[in-house]
């Protein structure tokens, strides 16, 4: 087999080709205070047990905040909810001063009028190259219907499948699928 160079900017671009769904990863600091950023790298890993796993990059400015944290949340955002994706994607200081913030049961800000959230303890980290992959065991979610916010090929889009659900909350243990 013939060694190949790999080009990062093409595979960024070729990786880019595969549709994420876009969330917040949410958590608090030591002192208490809201924290989070965007992330697409998200996905679910078991239903026995309920476990989820997302990654962050290392030279990401907070990295260590979500290190030293036990719990977090993933927020799922839906196609209304661009601008959250965008404000905490960006370098700003409070990102949580104009956001009317909800508690979870494990004391992680959730994001008002998101399609799910997923609240979490840690179960792992890995190292995982420029990556740092989180793996989450999912203490309680909540879904409702709506259509999501997808990240394809380096642009947001809003074209996806409506998401028909009539159940509304639950917790680990109430997942029967």
């Amino acid at each position: 087999m013939d060694e190949q160079t790999i080009d990062q900017r093409n595979l960024r671009d070729a990786l880019g080709l595969f549709a994420t769904g876009v969330t917040i990863v949410t958590t608090r600091t030591k002192s208490g205070d809201p924290e989070g950023l965007t992330v697409n790298s998200f996905n679910s890993l078991s239903l026995d047990p309920p476990m989820i796993l997302w990654s962050l990059w290392k030279d990401t400015p907070n990295v260590e905040i979500f290190l030293e944290s036990e719990k977090f949340a993933i927020n799922i955002l839906s196609s209304e909810q661009k601008h959250l994706s965008d404000l905490f994607s960006s370098s700003l200081g409070d990102r949580f001063a104009d956001v009317d913030l909800q508690t979870g049961a494990n004391g992680i800000p959730l994001l008002p009028s998101c399609l799910a959230y997923f609240e979490c303890s840690k179960a792992a980290c890995h190292d995982g190259g420029d990556h740092f992959i989180f793996v989450g065991n999912v203490d309680h979610f909540h879904f409702a219907e709506g259509q999501p916010l997808i990240f394809f090929g380096g642009r947001y889009s809003t074209e996806g499948k409506q998401v028909n659900t009539t159940r509304e909350a639950g917790t680990a243990g109430d997942c029967d699928e």
